[in-house]
């Protein structure tokens, strides 16, 4: 692994045959994402960081479930995230607390070249595929995977019931992963 880009779906199936040295390489690559995210939901970078390493630990456990005809690794990974960020604000009974200001500063300073403008032409894909979803289904995934809504809060800000906004979540999600895949 010295020095080649390993893909994610490659680190999971290492991880799943408990492979400590693939969680790194998943750590080195997609930690950052996953603070990023995590950090913008709670409000608080500290807390963001504890979170992302419960999340590590989850993926370490169960690695051996992802399937990759369910979700890319990524996808995965964030709703891991996402739900234990939501899971610790629920736990402490608050919304989060941070300015967005206060966020901005979540750029790791070791971080290489590489993993940099792979995380850009990330970002880009993501937000292309979300401009080609029906705008209020695009809505609500970027308040559930980047606000960390809940699914009952999006319920009662949109106006329709649970079930409609999992579907248009579920609908959306599987859209953007076509757009993608083509």
């Amino acid at each position: 692994m010295a020095g080649e880009p390993v893909d994610a779906a490659t680190l999971l199936a290492r991880i799943a045959g408990g492979d400590r040295a693939a969680v790194k390489h998943l750590y080195d690559s997609m930690g950052m994402k996953l603070l990023g995210v995590v950090a913008r939901i709670i409000g608080d970078r500290q807390e963001a960081e504890d979170v992302v390493q419960e999340v590590f630990i989850t993926i370490w456990r169960k690695a051996a479930e992802y399937d990759p005809a369910r979700a890319s690794p990524a996808a995965w990974m964030l709703t891991i995230a996402r739900n234990r960020a939501i899971d610790r604000i629920r736990a402490r009974g608050s919304r989060p607390s941070g300015s967005p200001e206060a966020l901005e500063p979540l750029a790791d300073p070791h971080a290489r070249a590489d993993s940099l403008a792979d995380a850009n032409d990330t970002e880009r894909t993501v937000h292309r595929a979300l401009a080609g979803l029906d705008p209020r289904h695009a809505a609500v995934i970027r308040a559930a995977y980047l606000d960390g809504m809940s699914y009952d809060a999006l319920s009662a800000r949109e106006g329709v019931p649970v079930g409609t906004i999992k579907t248009w979540v579920f609908r959306g999600l599987r859209q953007m992963r076509e757009r993608v895949a083509s």
